[in-house]
């Protein structure tokens, strides 16, 4: 027993007590056993793949070392060092570094990952698209690409700052996470320019997402108080529908978007008055400025406003006994009216599609219905303003229903349906057409 005035012996660190242990319970263990931990501790550790004979044998010599070591210097050696010398002497470690762990975990995301919007970076995308060309070849399956780029971008930094700009480009990097499924990559690949990798998905279904991320970009800029309608365009290539390589793919998608951006900056030049807000479009203009009206003048009295055509079809509803006598009932009011006073604004909840709409045919599209959730509708296609859904009954649907759409693409989204078209097909059920009401 050592006296009082001796010193302590120095403790060992928590890594080094832990290979003690280690060393002392594989000393326990029959061979077989033995080299199965010593495989997966060594694949952990040191990021190794090695057969299990040879991390028994690496064992063997990491403790015959230690002994020669420790006999060298006149004092005890660490496991962890004659490890690592080992290892160095084997050959397995070209570039010795010692790190730790969590230390590298982020370097390594640090690598791939754009620093201000959390995206990855374009070094990433050029790896993960060729792995999932050759993925989406081997299965035969589609590859969606979709290269965005943020319109009028510059303007945002020269009237706002540089500051702003930023507060831009993190919007839009929350709007591709939010949008996006987990099997989907985004990559910030520019100043402003992104990429999406869509595997499993064809030019309709890329196109849907598309759409889908500028309206909710557009939400997303609003908190910004922005005084340039800032909007993001997009261009979509398929494989291998435009090409099997990822740098014809790329080529397309730059093609179609920089047509577009431009069918954007021309309609964005035009003369006359517009908004300067995101959510601005043709429809709210023509729903609160009626055309050839003067500030601060009455205007003239409109005619009844032209059917909305069906969100299940291009033609215009059938004229019904209702419909008729409700477009004799708005001529006779419209008549009654004085030229001086406009007719107040109706809501409108069907308007004509800005966009084919996306079958969902052959997927497991459905539409949970009702606050509880206790009735289920299989979703036919969707569009840019509503969806068509197939119910065994129209029976008790309300005016006006909330709904879950579970469909390919999308996240679950929660809308507010408004039935606006039914028939009864053959086959028994009923084909219903509902608009979305914001």
């Amino acid at each position: 027993m050592p006296s009082s005035g001796a010193p302590a012996p120095p403790r060992l660190p928590i890594e080094d007590s832990y290979l003690e242990l280690l060393s002392d319970t594989l000393e326990s263990l029959d061979l077989p056993a033995r080299g199965q931990f010593l495989q997966r501790y060594f694949r952990a550790t040191t990021h190794l793949d090695l057969r299990e004979t040879q991390c028994v044998q690496l064992w063997d010599e990491m403790l015959t070392r230690r002994r020669e070591l420790a006999e060298f210097l006149g004092r005890p050696v660490a496991l962890k060092t004659a490890l690592m010398d080992v290892l160095a002497s084997a050959g397995l470690f070209r570039v010795p570094v010692i790190i730790e762990y969590d230390e590298l975990k982020k370097l390594q995301l640090n690598a791939v990952t754009d620093s201000l919007t959390g995206l990855y970076n374009r070094r990433l995308f050029s790896e993960t698209f060729e792995k999932e060309l050759n993925r989406a070849h081997r299965y035969g399956s589609p590859l969606g690409l979709v290269i965005l780029d943020l319109h009028r971008f510059k303007e945002v930094n020269d009237k706002h700052g540089h500051p702003r700009g930023d507060d831009v480009l993190r919007a839009a990097a929350a709007t591709l996470r939010k949008a996006l499924r987990t099997s989907d990559s985004a990559f910030r690949i520019g100043g402003d320019e992104f990429a999406l990798l869509l595997p499993q998905t064809d030019a309709a279904q890329a196109l849907a997402l598309s759409r889908r991320v500028e309206t909710v970009f557009a939400e997303m800029l609003v908190p910004l108080q922005l005084s340039v309608s800032v909007s993001m365009d997009h261009g979509v290539a398929t494989y291998p529908q435009d090409g099997e390589q990822a740098d014809q793919l790329i080529h397309v998608a730059d093609d179609r978007l920089y047509r577009l951006k431009h069918s954007n900056h021309v309609r964005t030049t035009e003369p006359g008055p517009r908004s300067a807000t995101p959510s601005s479009s043709p429809e709210t203009t023509q729903r609160t400025s009626p055309p050839g009206a003067v500030s601060g003048l009455p205007s003239k009295p409109e005619p009844p406003p032209a059917q909305p055509i069906s969100i299940e079809s291009r033609r215009t509803p059938e004229k019904t006994e209702t419909n008729l006598a409700a477009a004799a009932s708005a001529s006779a009011a419209l008549a009654e009216i004085p030229s001086p006073l406009p007719e107040p604004a109706k809501p409108i909840y069907s308007v004509q599609r800005r966009a084919e709409r996306v079958s969902m045919t052959g997927t497991n599209a459905y539409a949970v219905l009702g606050e509880q959730g206790d009735r289920r509708a299989r979703v036919l296609d969707l569009g840019f303003g509503g969806v068509a859904i197939e119910l065994d009954s129209v029976e008790g649907l309300p005016d006006n229903v909330m709904a879950v759409l579970h469909v390919p693409i999308l996240p679950p989204v929660r809308v507010s349906l408004k039935p606006v078209w039914s028939q009864k097909t053959a086959q028994g059920p009923y084909r219903v057409g509902c608009s979305f009401v914001s």
